[in-house]
């Protein structure tokens, strides 16, 4: 991945992007028709941008909500002190949680949000008490809980 930096997008490169990020499950002859090439030069296009770390994986979006998991809590956590161990300390403990979905490092008021999902009340109380307290070095916790998702969107704006 750290070829990325180095790498230019050309417009077709943006082109192939936009259509894989629309539809993951295109085969290469529809990306190549949607971009205006043969699926030999867009089949390598594709291997360049996985390899420059630019395309980093392929998924399937799953419906938390169908799959039991309607709760998402977003945590917003500070921590005693900011020392670099403390930080990277915090951030491998919480990588191993599946509950978490995502995690950020952050300026301001707080050091990392999180985002959770679950399936209730209940067992978001199992996660915080058995495993967000049980940490050393969480000065606060402060829990939001979302009410509904305006916008989600895994696509970026290329």
């Amino acid at each position: 991945m750290a070829e990325t930096a180095k790498f230019e997008l050309s417009a077709i490169d943006r082109k192939i992007l936009r259509a894989l990020q629309a539809e993951g499950r295109l085969t290469v002859q529809a990306v190549a028709d949607q971009v205006g090439l043969s699926p030999s030069p867009c089949l390598r296009r594709i291997r360049q941008l996985e390899q420059a770390g630019i395309i980093s994986g392929y998924s399937a979006n799953v419906e938390q909500r169908a799959v039991g998991l309607p709760i998402s809590v977003f945590i917003s956590i500070k921590l005693e002190r900011q020392r670099a161990h403390e930080l990277d300390a915090f951030g491998a403990a919480i990588r191993i949680w599946p509950e978490v979905m995502e995690c950020y490092l952050m300026t301001g008021q707080f050091d990392f949000l999180l985002r959770v999902v679950c399936a209730d009340l209940d067992a978001y109380e199992h996660f915080l008490r058995e495993k967000l307290t049980q940490l050393g070095g969480v000065a606060s916790i402060e829990s939001s809980f979302s009410l509904g998702a305006v916008k989600f969107s895994r696509v970026l704006p290329i």
